[in-house]
């Protein structure tokens, strides 16, 4: 996820070519993962829901 903090975390080269490995080719953005945490937050939108994983992650598989 693209945070403004990602340039310090890494080489400056590599910077622009953050998150290119997804299969959706870019980093997410807060505001496409935040919808995700509200659902489970707000009670009448998902009270009804038991054992369910959301799963953000751009079209990656990933195991478990």
């Amino acid at each position: 996820m693209w945070t403004p903090l990602i340039p310090a975390t890494m080489p400056p080269d590599t910077v622009e070519g953050f998150g290119e490995q997804t299969p959706m080719g870019r980093p997410a953005s807060a505001d496409e993962i935040a919808p995700s945490f509200v659902f489970f937050a707000a009670p009448r939108l998902s009270s009804y829901y038991t054992g369910e994983v959301l799963a953000p992650v751009g079209g990656e598989t990933l195991p478990g």
